[in-house]
C-alpha cells in the first residue's frame, strides 16, 4: 500500500527564474527529472507546478483519473483560447465530448484512407515546385511542408483548396507562434521586440480569421454537399462555433504533422543509411508510381522512421492540465489547483525505457512493446489527438513519394536547433537543398 506523504515532491528550492527556464524550456525540465526524480515540483509565476516523469503517473493524469483533470485555466488553455475560441483544443467537458463525436467519423482509419490520393496529388506539386526551382538550390523546406500539409487538410477534411492563401497562412501560424509561445519578464528586457511581435500576432490573427471565414463561405456557396467534416459541421453548428472549430482543425491539422515531416527529413539526412533503406523500400515497393494507402502495410521503413523522428522532436512536448480535485502521485497529495504537467521530451528519452535515448533508432518500432503512456506524439488518454491515423498516413505517404523521386541534405553550416514554443520547431527554420536522385 502507498504511503502517502505529507511533504510536496521535491524540487527546486524557492521560485524558478521564469527567465532562465524559458530561454531553455527543455534543459529545463530533463533537469528537473534528472535532478529530482518521478515526480518534481517547483513554484512559477506565484502558483505551485507538479511535473511526472513517468508513464504510469502519466497514465494517471491523462487516463486513468482524467475526471480530476482539466485542461481549463491551464497555459496551454491561456496560450490558444484568445486566438481558436472554443474548439476541439479547448473545449471541456459535456460540450468537448459533444465536439469530439461531432468530429471523428472524418477521422476513422476507414475515412482517412480515402485522402491517399489528396495526399499525393498536393506532393506532386510540391516536387513540381522543386524541380522547377533547379537541382541543388536551397529551399525553406520548413515552410514548404506547413504549406503541403495546410493544403492536404484542407482539401481533405474540408473540400475547400486555399491555393495561394496558404502560404500567407503558414507565415501567420508562425507569427501567432512568436508570439504566444514567448514568456515576457517584468519588466520587459526588450519592449519594442515585444510590441512588434504583439503586432505581428494580432495581424496574424486577423488573417487566420479571415482565411477561415473565407473557407467557411466558399463551402456554403459551393453545392452539393459532398459529405466531408464541413458540410456536417455546417448543419450543426452556429456561426460563432463553427468558426472556432473550423479554425481549430485547420490549425492543429497542419502544424503538428509538418513539424514531424520536417524533423523526420532533417534526420534521415544526418543518418544516410537510414535514408539508403528508405529509398530502397519505396524503390521495390512502388518502382516510379505513387503510393496509395494500400501500399501503407509495405512501407514499414517509412512509417518508423517517423515514428522514431517524433521520438525525438515531438511536434507537441508539454502536456498540461489543472487538478480540480485533490489526488496523490507516486506518494505525494496533490492539492485542487494545482497544475500538474507531462513532457514527451522527457518521456520520450528517458533511458530507462529507450535503449540508445538520443539516438535515431527507426527499428526500435520494429514490433516494439512500449509501456502505457511512454510514447506520446499524439497525447494520450480520451483527448488523444483526433487526427492521428490522418497524420501517419499523410506523413509515410509524403516521405515515401519525396524519396523516390529526391534528395534533401542541409545547407552547409545552416544552423539547427530545437525551439521548444506551442510546438517544437527549429528555430532558425530548415533549408534544405534539393536534388534528384
Amino acid at each position: 500500500m502507498t504511503t502517502v506523504s505529507t511533504q510536496p515532491p521535491p524540487g527546486p528550492p524557492g521560485p524558478v527564474d521564469m527567465e532562465r527556464m524559458r530561454s531553455d524550456p527543455l534543459g529545463f525540465v530533463t533537469g528537473l527529472a534528472r535532478r529530482y526524480g518521478d515526480v518534481t515540483g517547483h513554484r512559477a509565476d506565484g502558483e505551485t507546478v507538479f511535473m511526472v516523469h513517468r508513464p504510469d503517473l502519466a497514465r494517471h493524469v491523462l487516463k486513468d483519473n482524467v475526471g480530476n483533470y482539466t485542461k481549463v485555466d491551464t497555459p496551454d488553455d491561456h496560450m490558444l483560447r484568445p486566438l481558436l475560441g472554443n474548439g476541439l483544443l479547448t473545449s471541456d467537458g459535456e460540450e468537448w465530448a459533444r465536439q469530439r463525436r461531432l468530429c471523428a467519423p472524418a477521422f476513422r482509419r476507414s475515412a482517412v484512407a480515402s485522402f491517399d490520393r489528396v495526399i499525393t496529388d498536393a506532393t506532386a506539386d510540391l516536387l513540381d515546385r522543386w524541380r522547377a526551382a533547379g537541382s541543388g538550390s536551397p529551399q525553406p523546406v520548413d515552410h514548404q511542408l506547413t504549406s503541403l500539409t495546410l493544403s492536404i487538410l484542407t482539401r481533405a477534411v474540408l473540400d475547400v483548396d486555399l491555393g495561394a492563401a496558404g502560404d500567407g497562412f503558414g507565415r501567420a501560424v508562425d507569427a501567432v507562434n512568436r508570439f504566444i509561445g514567448h514568456y515576457v519578464p517584468h519588466p520587459d528586457p526588450d519592449p519594442a521586440d515585444t510590441a512588434r511581435r504583439r503586432r505581428d500576432y494580432v495581424r496574424a490573427r486577423a488573417l487566420l480569421d479571415m482565411i477561415t471565414r473565407t473557407v467557411i463561405a466558399s463551402r456554403r456557396a459551393s453545392s452539393p454537399a459532398t459529405g466531408t467534416l464541413l458540410d456536417t459541421m455546417l448543419g450543426a453548428l452556429g456561426d460563432a462555433d463553427l468558426r472556432d472549430q473550423v479554425l481549430t482543425l485547420i490549425m492543429a491539422g497542419h502544424e503538428t504533422t509538418a513539424k514531424a515531416l520536417t524533423w523526420t527529413f532533417y534526420l534521415l539526412d544526418r543518418h544516410p543509411a537510414e535514408a539508403a533503406r528508405i529509398r530502397a523500400e519505396v524503390d521495390r515497393v512502388l518502382g516510379s508510381r505513387p503510393p496509395t494507402a494500400a501500399d501503407l502495410p509495405d512501407l514499414p521503413l517509412c512509417r518508423r522512421a517517423v515514428q522514431e523522428a517524433m521520438r525525438l522532436y515531438p511536434p507537441v512536448w508539454l502536456i498540461s492540465r489543472r487538478a480540480t480535485g485533490p489526488d496523490e502521485l507516486d506518494g505525494h497529495p496533490v492539492r485542487p489547483g494545482t497544475l500538474v504537467c507531462v513532457s514527451q521530451w522527457v518521456l520520450h528519452r528517458d533511458p530507462r525505457y529507450w535503449d540508445r535515448p538520443d539516438e535515431y533508432v527507426p527499428d526500435r518500432f520494429d514490433g516494439a512493446d512500449l509501456p502505457s503512456h511512454l510514447y506520446l506524439p499524439f497525447g494520450g488518454g480520451e483527448r488523444i489527438c483526433i487526427g492521428q491515423h490522418l497524420a501517419m498516413v499523410e506523413a509515410t505517404l509524403v516521405l515515401a513519394m519525396v524519396s523516390q523521386s529526391v534528395r534533401l541534405a542541409l545547407e552547409p553550416g545552416f544552423p539547427v536547433e530545437p525551439e521548444a514554443l506551442v510546438t517544437l520547431r527549429p528555430r532558425c527554420g530548415m533549408r534544405m537543398t534539393v536534388s534528384p536522385r
